[in-house]
């Protein structure tokens, strides 16, 4: 069957392109598409490629936000300066695939992909992100639960395009981390992962968990136990494990090929202690 393939290098062209063929299969990097044509599980119509669209590449800061385009790569993340700005960003990029993937996947393809398993997603979550969506008639903003209502399910409509994402530049003092569970060191599908955001300023900590629920999972009772209950100045190894213990009951985990539920309901609570503790050390910026 034959595949019409649009390959935009405007914005606009890629919204028009869109609203002609609202169905249209939209790729960027695909490291995810790809995969499925290959093993016959996707067959498009039709394709609106987006790699080479300008306003979807790039970054910048704009009133303590950082802007960070749909098309901008894992390796992209990884570089200094953007790095800097959102350290556990830069450290869930470090964790995806091989050097090869990361050249290639993207923000926006993460996004739209909305696998409970998506490295960035966690982060993206924790730190309260908002996504910018267009389309041929206009834009709008979403918060992520807005955006990701279940595995591999978004809101986009069809004809709409994931332009960029809005989070916040990490304080100097501010702590970020992000830490990954898998069945191995490398290039590995997260059997669970958490990202902890600690902003020292306000006496906030922000959590988020992957792989262990349909969407990335706040922990609410963990965060507000944090604000109230833990220690800023003397942590204890008591409140390390009282914040270990709530983070684990936000899960809601699955036995599958990967993992049990129970392994990874432990592993949560594990790397969540972790995740505190480095983001409160004198290290807390460092991406782990």
């Amino acid at each position: 069957m034959p595949v019409t393939v649009r390959r935009p290098t405007t914005l606009a062209d890629a919204l028009d392109a869109l609203a002609a063929e609202p169905e249209a299969q939209i790729l960027a990097g695909g490291t995810d598409l790809m995969v499925e044509v290959n093993h016959g599980g996707r067959r498009p119509a039709a394709v609106v490629a987006v790699g080479r669209v300008a306003e979807l590449r790039g970054w910048s800061v704009e009133g303590g936000r950082v802007r960070i385009g749909a098309a901008v790569t894992y390796t992209e993340m990884l570089a200094p300066g953007l790095a800097a700005l959102a350290p556990a960003l830069a450290a869930a990029a470090r964790t995806v695939g091989s050097p090869q993937i990361r050249n290639a996947g993207t923000l926006g393809g993460n996004l739209g992909t909305a696998s409970p398993a998506g490295d960035t997603l966690p982060v993206l979550a924790a730190l309260d992100a908002e996504v910018e969506i267009a389309s041929a008639s206009g834009t709008r903003r979403v918060a992520l639960p807005e955006l990701i209502t279940g595995p591999k399910r978004t809101t986009l409509a069809p004809g709409e395009l994931i332009v960029a994402v809005r989070i916040p530049v990490a304080g100097a003092d501010d702590g970020q981390q992000f830490l990954k569970v898998g069945t191995r060191n490398a290039m590995v599908i997260a059997v669970a992962s958490c990202a902890v955001i600690v902003s020292r300023a306000t006496r906030r900590v922000s959590v988020a968990l992957g792989s262990v629920g349909p969407v990335p999972l706040r922990a609410p009772e963990a965060e507000a136990w944090a604000a109230q209950g833990l220690d800023w100045d003397d942590l204890s190894t008591a409140d390390v494990a009282a914040f270990g213990r709530l983070v684990a009951d936000a899960a809601r985990p699955i036995d599958d090929h990967r993992s049990t539920a129970a392994y990874r309901r432990h592993a949560v609570r594990i790397i969540a202690e972790r995740g505190l503790r480095r983001c409160l050390s004198t290290r807390g910026n460092a991406a782990a």
